[in-house]
């Protein structure tokens, strides 16, 4: 089997403009950098994505994983990223037989840059069933800390978002992109690139919201729970009951809400409750 060729164009995740502060005085600052780049796989125009730049051979790869578009990586036979022309030109042994069927149907979805999920993969996905991956409370949080060090390019310049695979409490890989789709196909790249230590990830987590695109990419990677410091959607929670998929949202310092826990969650580290507010006559209003 020939080895795979496989193009590294990361380019920088910022870069620097001029602004004008509150003072009237102009200084630098560091800004998400936002580039098209577009897909063609064995010389089919698929999409174009808004990314970072910072992988973007993971992200067409996961791209095209999570699209049901490409079988098993071993299917891969090239991955040539050219900034210069803006694309990405992906070479396969086979394609699905249904291609233009797929491609005919586009699902807008929810995800920031508005993601698009091709030929109904919502209700054509069938998945075997997930791993029932436990959870203690004291394990999320000692994960919400060390994901805590992560963020280099939100810190610097905001407007990404960021996903991890994670082992219990251990970070194993840490993502950002203009689009937490982008983040999440990047990721899923990386497993089938083996640029990643992810074989054993049992968690994966989010800084946008639980939407049923997320659960759905998520579920497709093999992993069952799901973290976010964001909210859940309606579809979110349908689809991580139908994948069974264990939902942690609005993440921050001691708090969440879990949904479809299956008894899968352990609450071994219950935070005190804060003293409740005195009453308007206790106030003395």
């Amino acid at each position: 089997m020939p080895a795979l060729q496989l193009s590294q164009a990361r380019l920088p995740a910022t870069t620097t403009i001029d602004v004008m502060n509150a003072y009237g005085e102009t200084c630098q600052q560091a800004v998400a950098a936002e580039r098209a780049l577009t897909v063609y796989l064995n010389k089919r125009e698929i999409v174009t994505l808004m990314t970072l730049g910072d992988d973007p051979e993971a992200l067409v790869v996961g791209y095209l994983r999570n699209q049901g578009l490409l079988r098993c990586a071993e299917d891969l036979l090239a991955v040539q990223v050219d900034w210069d022309v803006e694309a990405a030109v992906i070479v396969t042994r086979h394609l699905p037989d249904d291609l233009e069927n797929r491609l005919s149907t586009r699902t807008v979805t929810t995800g920031c840059g508005q993601g698009t999920v091709f030929g109904k993969l919502l209700e054509q996905t069938s998945l075997s069933a997930l791993p029932e991956t436990p959870l203690a409370q004291s394990t999320l949080y000692e994960l919400l800390t060390n994901l805590s060090t992560y963020n280099d390019t939100y810190r610097s310049a905001g407007a990404v978002h960021g996903c991890a695979l994670c082992h219990q409490s251990r970070v194993l890989d840490f993502v950002e992109d203009v689009g937490r789709h982008n983040a999440v196909d990047t990721l899923a790249g990386r497993q089938w690139l083996n640029q990643a230590e992810s074989s054993n990830a049992d968690i994966f987590y989010t800084t946008g919201r639980l939407t049923s695109e997320m659960v759905l990419k998520v579920a497709q990677m093999g992993i069952s729970v799901l973290v976010s410091r964001s909210g859940v959607t309606q579809k979110g929670v349908e689809l991580a009951e139908r994948f069974g998929v264990m939902l942690i949202a609005r993440a921050k310092g001691k708090h969440f809400q879990a949904v479809n826990t299956a008894n899968r969650l352990t609450l071994d580290a219950i935070p005190a409750k804060p003293p409740s507010a005195r009453t308007s006559k206790e106030a003395g209003l």
